[in-house]
């Protein structure tokens, strides 16, 4: 069965990701990169024993693939930027193997400087992709396999897809709280997931102060500095790779896009980002 850590791009994921490998996959609660191999990218080429060739064959076996990981009798965490829901039909995932979710939700002015940095945007491309109601994302250096074709739609759509979701229990966290309240959130992160996995035994703390320090968005990039990072994406348009921990706290819209750019933001997602406090 499936946990799932679900987010718009650019959200916070692959942090969240880095603490719950380093607090359930290591003896110690010391994060090394090696551990996100127990949480996997899905949909990804891993799960697919052959090359997807279209949308419709991408989804028509999203959960057949999702099946075997449930035959293999066991919890598994998979990260994912898909929303909620169908493409023709074809459910991206089920009730029949999800354990629950936590999705991952960040305020979309800062969403959308760390989008410009990592798909090589300029600010108005940015914030057309943000709000695309038929956004997906490919992999760009493989453009006829559609292994890891994921549907995100817009930041609003990706957002409202989970949190609305009634088949599954969803835990929303705010990036903002990972940064302000980081031993709180991390805390009320296992408590949830524990519960799903019908875990007894209490939390370990030391475990839980090393997994929060040893993920700090400083050390993450330190790491990548000195070791590189897989997931960090080449950049055709730029012709390098592009730095994957980039900006963390330093990462501020009022010095990073423009006024009008923030307003517009402020328009488009009113609803949702009222919500959330964001404004």
């Amino acid at each position: 069965m499936i946990i799932w850590l679900a987010s718009y791009p650019k959200s916070g994921n692959t942090w969240v990701r880095s603490f719950l490998s380093a607090y359930y996959y290591s003896d110690n609660g010391k994060f090394n990169f090696k551990l996100l191999n127990n949480i996997k990218q899905f949909p990804s080429r891993d799960f697919f024993n052959r090359k997807i060739l279209s949308v419709e064959d991408a989804s028509d076996n999203w959960l057949i693939a999702q099946s075997r990981i449930k035959s293999k009798g066991e919890v598994c965490f998979l990260k994912t930027h898909n929303v909620f829901g169908a493409y023709k039909g074809k459910n991206f995932t089920t009730s029949e193997f999800t354990l629950g979710a936590i999705y991952i939700v960040r305020d979309p002015r800062n969403v959308i400087t760390s989008l410009m940095n990592h798909y090589s945007l300029n600010e108005n491309e940015a914030l057309s992709m943000i709000n695309s109601v038929y956004r997906n994302l490919r992999d760009e250096n493989n453009p006829e396999d559609y292994s890891n074709y994921s549907f995100i739609s817009s930041w609003a759509n990706n957002f409202r897809s989970w949190k609305l979701s009634k088949s599954i229990e969803t835990l929303i966290i705010k990036y903002e709280d990972l940064e302000n309240n980081r031993f709180r959130t991390f805390k009320k992160i296992i408590n949830f997931t524990d519960k799903l996995m019908k875990l007894n035994n209490k939390i370990d703390f030391e475990k839980l102060k090393s997994s929060i320090e040893s993920t700090n968005f400083d050390i993450l990039k330190k790491k990548e500095e000195l070791e590189g990072f897989e997931e960090a994406i080449f950049s055709k348009k730029d012709g390098r790779t592009k730095t994957f921990f980039n900006l963390g706290s330093e990462n501020n819209y009022k010095k990073l896009i423009k006024p009008q750019t923030s307003k517009t933001l402020k328009k488009l997602f009113k609803k949702e980002m009222k919500e959330l406090g964001y404004i």
